[in-house]
Parts: structure tokens; C-alpha cells; sequence
């Protein structure tokens, strides 16, 4: 299936193409709602912004964000992940790698964060995160849905699109 261009542009899109087209690029946080803080969890801070660097040999056909929590919650999610991406942690928090957009149409739970780009803002300028897990391949993401849904179950968050069931 292939779908025309703009009347008269002559071009066609495949799916294949589809897939290689990115939304415009979003300033880091710009998506974020003025009451959270930053990909932290805290306030946004004076801090210059840090993307998390991927292991060399690591390619990224989907771009990437991450995912940040707090570490107390990284040894209750890993173990429940089919698959494991690229995951970086420090003292008080752990990223998981994930394909661009996958904040598209999910509110992440709280404490969980979204990191546009995984720019991490309000990071102390002492070293980056470590790097706790590389995958075996060269594809760095964790699934974005079953991280979603570990997640929601371990911070005890009903998904956004499960209705509460009333007795």
C-alpha cells in the first residue's frame, strides 16, 4: 500500500518510508506539564541537560527517549521485562531505553518520568549514569508497552486505558 504526497508533489510513501519519518523534534521537557519536574523527578534546576550516551555498535532505526524511575523500583521491574534494553543507573535513579514517541497518547506513571530524547536535565555535572545493562545485539530498547505495564504494577497504577472495576 502506498499512499501520494501533496497533490502534484509526485512523491509516494510507502509504509516503508512511514516508518523513517520522525515528528518535528521537541525541545527536551518541552512536552512536560508545568507542574512535574524534571526527568529527575525534582524541579527543573540550572543543571546544563545530558543525553545519555548509547554503547558503541548500538543502532537506533526509531530514534530514542528514556524512561527514568527511582532506583528503589529498577530490581522490582527488570526481572518482569520480556526483553531488556540498554539501562543506566546511579544512586537514585534508573533510564531504560526506549524507541522515540513512546510517551505518545501514555501518561507514564508517577514516579516514572519520560525523558524526551533521554536529555536528562537537572543532573549534577559529576559522572553520568552508568550503564547497568547492554542487550545482546545491537537494538538498545526495552519494549516500551510491558515497561509501561511493570511499571503501572509496581507503583500500583491502573493503566490509563483499564476502567476501574466497581463491585
Amino acid at each position: 500500500m502506498a499512499l501520494s504526497g501533496a497533490s502534484g508533489s509526485g512523491r509516494v510513501l510507502s509504509l516503508n518510508t512511514l516508518v523513517r519519518l520522525r515528528r518535528a523534534p521537541r525541545t527536551p521537557g518541552a512536552s512536560r506539564r508545568r507542574d512535574e519536574g524534571d526527568a529527575l523527578g525534582g524541579p527543573a534546576s540550572a543543571h546544563a541537560p545530558r543525553r545519555l550516551p548509547l554503547p558503541e555498535g548500538m543502532t537506533v532505526p526509531l530514534g530514542f527517549d528514556a524512561v527514568a524511575a527511582p532506583a528503589r523500583l529498577g530490581p522490582l521491574v527488570m526481572p518482569r521485562l520480556p526483553r531488556v534494553g540498554c539501562v543506566y543507573a546511579d544512586e537514585t535513579h534508573w533510564w531504560w531505553i526506549v524507541p522515540s514517541d513512546s510517551d505518545y497518547a501514555l501518561r507514564w506513571p508517577s514516579p516514572a518520568h519520560y525523558a524526551t530524547g533521554a536529555v536528562l536535565t537537572g543532573m549534577p555535572d559529576s559522572a553520568p549514569p552508568a550503564l547497568l545493562h547492554r542487550p545482546d545485539g545491537t537494538i538498545p530498547y526495552t519494549p516500551p508497552i510491558p515497561l509501561y505495564l511493570v511499571l503501572c504494577r509496581v507503583t500500583g497504577t491502573t493503566p490509563a486505558w483499564s476502567p476501574t472495576v466497581r463491585a
